[in-house]
C-alpha cells in the first residue's frame, strides 16, 4: 500500500471525480435501476434465490453512519426502499447482480445511532441481525465474551488512520511523531488498535482521549491542536471540502503501515450462526463478494443510494455525491478494495490473521481482556462460503 502519512493532494482528482460522478449520475438516470431489471428479468438464477434459505430480511448492523466504506450494502439494496429515519435503518429488496432474490436487505447504522456500542455487542443484544462490521482485532479482544466468525471480507485492508493539522504540527510526519511529542490523540473508547499502539510504545496511554464522538468539533474548537483517529476513505475530503469550520488540509498515517492488519470491515456473525444459516451464507457471502466487485465497476449507484440515505437521515452526518464519489476511487487507488494474495476477493489470509493475534492477544491480556485460550483464526474467521472464482479483474 502507497503511504498515507503525507498531505493528500485530493484537489485535481476531486474535481474529475464529481465530474465523472455526475456524468454516470445523468447516464444512469436514463438506465433500468436494479430493482426494474430485476422485476424484467423472466426468472432469477438458481445462486440468487435466497428466500428458502435465508430470513425474510438479511440484517445488517454497520459500524457508522451511511458511507462508501459499506458500499457493497448498498450496492445489494434497490434505491427505492423504506428510510426509516428514527431507528436510522433502510430496509430494501435485496438484489443480487441485477436480480431480485426474493429477500430484503436492512442496514442499520452504527456509532451513535446504537449508542457507540461495539457491533458484537449488538450482535449479542439483538440475534435478529445476522451480520455486522466487527474488525478480527476486535473479534480477538472480545473472543472469550462475545466470540463472532467473520465470513467475508469485502476489504482487503482498512482505511482507519490517524490524522492532524499540518499547519499546527509541521514537524510531525508520523504517528510515533504524536507519540514522542506528547499531543492528544482523541478516539473512540475500547477501539482495540489503541492498545497496540499503547502497548507497542509508539503512543503514551497519557497522552490518549476516548470520549471522541466522530463529529469535528473537538478538533475544530482546538484549532487543530489535537489529533484524532479517522478513515482515509472519507476525512481527508471532508475536512478541507465540507467541514465549513475547517476547510484545510489534513495529514495522516494508516494505522496498518505500523504493523496492527486486521481485516477491518469483515462481516462477521454470531458462532451458532455459521451453522444455523450455513445454506444461506453458502449463497449469501459469494452474492456479497460480487456485489464489491460490481461496486468497483461502477460505483455511481450505491453512492448515490448512499447520499440519498444520508441526506433522508438529517442527523449531523454531513457525506455527499462528492464524498463518496472521492471514498469509491480512493478504496481502489489505496487497495482497500483488493483481491487477496491469492487473488480471491473477499477472502481470509490465515496465517495474517494468526499474526495479528500472536501480536494483540498478549496486549489485551495485560489490559484484562485475556483471549480465548488457544485461539487460532480458525475460531474468528472463515473461508467455507466463499467463491474463490470471484476477484476483481486485473486492470482494477
Amino acid at each position: 500500500m502507497v503511504p498515507r502519512h503525507h498531505l493528500v493532494p485530493v484537489s485535481i482528482a476531486l474535481a474529475a471525480a464529481t465530474l465523472s460522478l455526475a456524468a454516470a449520475s445523468a447516464e444512469a438516470s436514463s438506465a433500468p435501476t436494479p430493482a426494474l431489471a430485476a422485476a424484467q428479468s423472466a426468472s432469477t438464477p438458481a445462486q440468487y434465490q435466497l428466500a428458502s434459505v435465508c430470513p425474510s430480511t438479511v440484517v445488517v448492523q454497520t459500524d457508522w453512519y451511511p458511507e462508501a466504506d459499506h458500499s457493497e450494502l448498498y450496492e445489494l439494496a434497490a434505491p427505492d426502499g423504506q428510510i426509516n429515519t428514527d431507528n436510522k435503518w433502510y430496509t430494501a429488496d435485496l438484489i443480487a447482480h441485477g436480480h431480485n432474490t426474493g429477500v430484503k436487505i436492512q442496514i442499520r447504522i452504527g456509532g451513535p445511532a446504537i449508542g457507540d456500542q461495539l457491533v458484537s455487542a449488538e450482535l449479542y443484544e439483538n440475534t435478529s441481525i445476522l451480520l455486522g462490521y466487527i474488525g478480527t482485532d476486535q473479534a480477538i479482544q472480545l473472543s472469550a465474551t462475545q466470540p463472532t466468525v467473520a465470513v467475508v471480507a469485502p476489504r482487503l485492508e482498512s482505511p482507519l488512520e490517524i490524522e492532524w493539522s499540518p499547519a499546527q504540527h509541521p514537524t510531525v510526519k508520523t504517528i510515533a511523531d504524536l507519540g514522542k511529542q506528547g499531543i492528544k490523540v482523541l478516539y473512540f473508547n475500547g477501539a482495540p488498535y489503541m492498545s497496540y499502539l499503547v502497548g507497542k510504545g509508539i503512543l503514551k496511554a497519557s497522552q490518549l482521549d476516548g470520549s471522541f464522538d466522530g463529529t469535528p468539533s473537538r478538533w475544530v474548537s482546538s484549532g487543530g491542536a489535537i489529533a484524532q483517529q479517522g478513515f482515509a476513505t472519507a476525512d481527508p475530503y471532508q475536512y478541507q471540502y465540507t467541514i465549513k469550520q475547517w476547510l484545510k488540509p489534513i495529514a495522516f498515517q494508516l494505522v496498518s503501515e505500523l504493523g496492527y492488519d486486521p481485516y477491518g470491515d469483515s462481516l462477521a456473525t454470531l458462532p451458532a450462526n455459521v451453522t444455523k444459516y450455513a445454506a444461506c451464507f453458502k449463497k449469501l457471502v459469494p452474492i456479497i463478494q460480487q456485489a464489491q466487485v460490481d461496486y468497483a465497476a461502477n460505483p455511481v449507484p450505491a453512492d448515490t443510494l448512499i447520499a440519498k440515505v444520508v441526506t433522508a437521515y438529517n442527523d449531523g452526518w454531513d457525506y455527499t455525491a462528492g464524498a463518496a464519489a472521492f471514498a469509491a476511487k480512493a478504496q481502489l487507488k489505496d487497495g482497500l478494495i483488493a483481491n487477496s494474495p491469492d487473488g480471491v476477493l473477499g477472502d481470509f489470509d490465515l496465517s495474517r490473521v494468526n499474526a495479528l493475534i500472536k501480536a494483540v492477544a498478549p496486549i489485551y491480556a495485560k489490559e484484562g481482556k485475556t483471549p480465548k485460550a488457544g485461539l487460532t483464526a480458525q475460531d474468528i474467521v472463515t473461508n467455507q462460503f466463499i467463491d474463490p472464482s470471484i476477484h476483481l479483474p486485473a486492470s482494477a
